[in-house]
């Protein structure tokens, strides 16, 4: 049992292997566990930013990094499935992007979630029952139209600040997630403070 922080870590990128970040801020070196998108996100950079994981153990404290939240928010989700640690979601993420995860949970697709080394039939299974509805919930996928393609991505600076902001005025995320959402569906180019305000007349 062991709890866990969300953090984000920006400085220099002193060291970088496909599997590991060296980030130095404030004097500190901080190793993190990353995914193969991330590596390829940040290869060749010297200054970044991650988004950081941190599983607080009774033996050790560990650090994973994601290149922005919708990967964190994926390895967040994927932890909750029974059978899928830490170390199985980064495999995951490794081999697939996030795009293409939930395309493969949307549509069913066991066959590209074996694909995944370590990823059986029956965790296959319950990755995609048990996250199918959670990433449209959370909006790492928008609502699924018929036929079970992910629609295209909304701007993601724009719905993490507007929700934000309605969380800060008292809205429970999910339903302000789904609102925002909904809006910039209609209105992609619209700003935070007109998506705010229409969320404010709609948001129940």
């Amino acid at each position: 049992m062991y709890i866990y922080k969300l953090l984000k870590f920006k400085g220099e990128l002193t060291e970088l292997t496909p599997a590991l970040a060296t980030i130095e801020a404030a004097g500190i070196g901080y190793g993190l566990n990353i995914s193969l998108n991330t590596f390829s996100a940040i290869q060749g950079q010297k200054e970044v930013k991650l988004y950081v994981y941190e599983a607080i153990r009774e033996d050790a404290h560990v650090l994973f990094g994601f290149v922005n939240k919708r990967e964190r928010e994926m390895f967040l989700l994927l932890i909750t499935v029974s059978g899928v640690g830490a170390n199985t979601a980064r495999m995951i993420l490794s081999s697939l992007s996030v795009n293409e995860l939930c395309n493969a949970i949307s549509t069913n697709n066991e066959r590209v979630m074996k694909s995944v080394k370590g990823i059986g039939l029956k965790t296959a299974q319950r990755i995609i029952v048990d996250l199918r509805d959670k990433i449209v919930e959370l909006g790492i996928a928008e609502e699924l139209p018929v036929g079970g393609t992910v629609a295209p991505p909304v701007n993601n600076q724009v719905k993490d600040e507007a929700v934000s902001a309605l969380t800060m005025l008292g809205f429970a995320p999910a339903p302000s997630q789904k609102v925002v959402l909904a809006i910039l569906k209609e209105q992609p180019d619209a700003p935070v403070e007109v998506v705010v305000k229409l969320a404010l007349k709609q948001i129940k």
